[in-house]
């Protein structure tokens, strides 16, 4: 019944590639062949290169029908299209191919999914079911386990969730697999369920990693765990979160943990909690280790909450430029792979300039050289009785976005009000920033779409989308009181 399913997918990207290309694509930033696209999948390293895959729909720009995309790349910015490596071809996967993770063993390369399906329960009415299943492969094409599902609801306990039962997150460790599902507990609340394995095959469950008792949101989605520095991280995707001042909004969020991870008991301890992103558009954050030792991070540059699209484009998604993650004074910094500086061209840069008028009053400046929509631009500003800076991107005679600094509540705040959407989705977003007397460092990765913003070498970062018009290239500058500033832009040409 559903055995060419992935037949018809890989065949329908082929026709979209001849007939679309990359038009209206952004430029540094990887999107979905055709389709829809949300949360990564299955970032590895494999063969030479980091394989990525992803929640797809090939047929249409809305969520329907979840397939595996797949691109691969040597520098995490070139990427190149693979055909789609799974599709719900199963019984058990029927109702979709959900998220999942993937690592090389034996010279093959492992992906691990959750499969979704629907079942009729003893009394006649119908249920979700979701398992996790593995599929084994070359790095282009993959088979399904004959064992599928491998880890399945009748493993656990009574109060949790056989629905809310997904994303895992597998790794090996001293001989030992090792994999971190998403659970909802019977209470309404997220918990990270931990399962170990001799051989891929055979599972067995050890441990509730971590519960949420209702703390950070609800179901806790995409989890991901690893070894940072000296302590261990766990990053989840909550559901249903309630703001808590800055640092925390509404609706579907990321939590990043640190902590201490006892290996006997299978307990992960929490010791800090602070937001992965505080943008806009980020969600279902997902790590690889490098062969140099990097953690790095890919995200889906989107959210549930308000699902922008790019009008009049056959694709829909799109996920974050890649990011370095470190742990400095026991937080973790993330910043822009380092492999972008291989794409930077035609350095422009300004050194101690004075901008702004008398306090305020706003005064905007444009500087000669500094304008486009695909750019790496820093900001230097030095300390100063100025009330706030605010750098305007993406702008035309009639719309822009802002990135305004207010230096007495030491407040970054995104604002694409005035982009030109024309749908009411969320469009503030603020952080509270470290405060060092008005002193701070902006870096912003401006690409067609998208705004990534990354505050004091990494200690913050803000993603969000835009759907400006990619001919509106200007950046402004703007300054109550003066203010004294040292600009860097670089071209990003691929």
């Amino acid at each position: 019944m559903y055995r060419d399913q992935l037949k018809r997918a890989r065949l329908f990207e082929e026709e979209a590639l001849k007939k679309y290309g990359k038009d209206h694509k952004p430029v540094f930033h990887l999107t979905p062949l055709t389709g829809w696209m949300n949360d990564p999948n299955g970032f590895s390293y494999y063969d030479g290169k980091y394989h990525l895959f992803y929640q797809y729909n090939p047929y249409d720009v809305h969520w329907d029908r979840m397939h595996w995309g797949h691109a691969c790349t040597e520098d995490f910015v070139n990427w190149e299209y693979l055909p789609a490596a799974l599709a719900p071809d199963q019984d058990y996967d029927a109702f979709g191919v959900f998220s999942g993770s993937a690592l090389e063993k034996d010279g093959k390369h492992v992906l691990m999914y959750t499969s979704v399906q629907e079942t009729k329960l003893p009394h006649g009415m119908k249920a979700v079911r979701q398992d996790q299943c593995i599929a084994i492969g070359n790095g282009r094409d993959y088979q399904k386990s004959i064992k599928n599902p491998v880890i399945t609801g009748d493993m656990l306990p009574k109060d949790c969730s056989r629905e809310d039962f997904r994303d895992p997150k597998i790794w090996e460790e001293d001989g030992v697999f090792y994999c971190a599902v998403g659970n909802r507990h019977e209470d309404g609340s997220g918990q990270i369920l931990l399962f170990v394995s001799e051989d891929l095959e055979n599972w067995s469950m050890k441990s509730v990693l971590d519960r949420c008792e209702n703390r950070y949101g609800k179901m806790w989605e995409c989890p991901d765990f690893f070894h940072l520095g000296e302590k261990h991280v766990l990053i989840v995707s909550p559901q249903d979160m309630t703001a808590e001042g800055l640092e925390f909004h509404n609706g579907n969020g990321t939590v990043m943990f640190t902590g201490t991870f006892d290996k006997e008991t299978g307990k992960f301890h929490e010791e800090t909690a602070h937001a992965v992103d505080y943008g806009l558009d980020f969600y279902a954050p997902q790590t690889v280790e490098t062969p140099d030792g990097r953690r790095v991070m890919t995200a889906w540059l989107k959210s549930w909450d308000g699902l922008v699209h790019i009008q009049d484009t056959k694709w829909n998604g799109m996920m974050i430029l890649p990011r370095e993650l470190e742990l400095k004074q026991g937080r973790v910094v993330q910043n822009p792979v380092r492999e972008l500086e291989q794409y930077r061209r035609e350095r422009v840069s300004y050194e101690n300039i004075r901008l702004g008028g008398t306090a305020g009053q706003a005064e905007g400046s444009e500087l000669e050289g500094i304008k486009g929509r695909t750019a790496d631009l820093t900001l230097d500003i030095e300390e100063g009785e100025y009330d706030s800076f605010e750098i305007r991107l993406a702008q035309n005679e009639r719309f822009y976005s802002s990135i305004r600094y207010d230096r007495k509540d030491s407040v970054l705040t995104f604002d694409r009000t005035y982009s030109g959407l024309c749908r009411d989705y969320p469009s503030v977003r603020s952080m509270a920033v470290r405060d060092r007397k008005g002193k701070i460092r902006i870096r912003i990765l401006l690409d067609l779409y998208s705004v990534e913003i990354f505050v004091n070498d990494g200690e913050q970062a803000m993603t969000s989308m835009i759907t400006t018009d990619a001919s509106a290239d200007r950046i402004t500058f703007r300054a109550e009181g003066p203010v004294q500033v040292s600009v860097e832009k670089y071209d990003i040409v691929l």
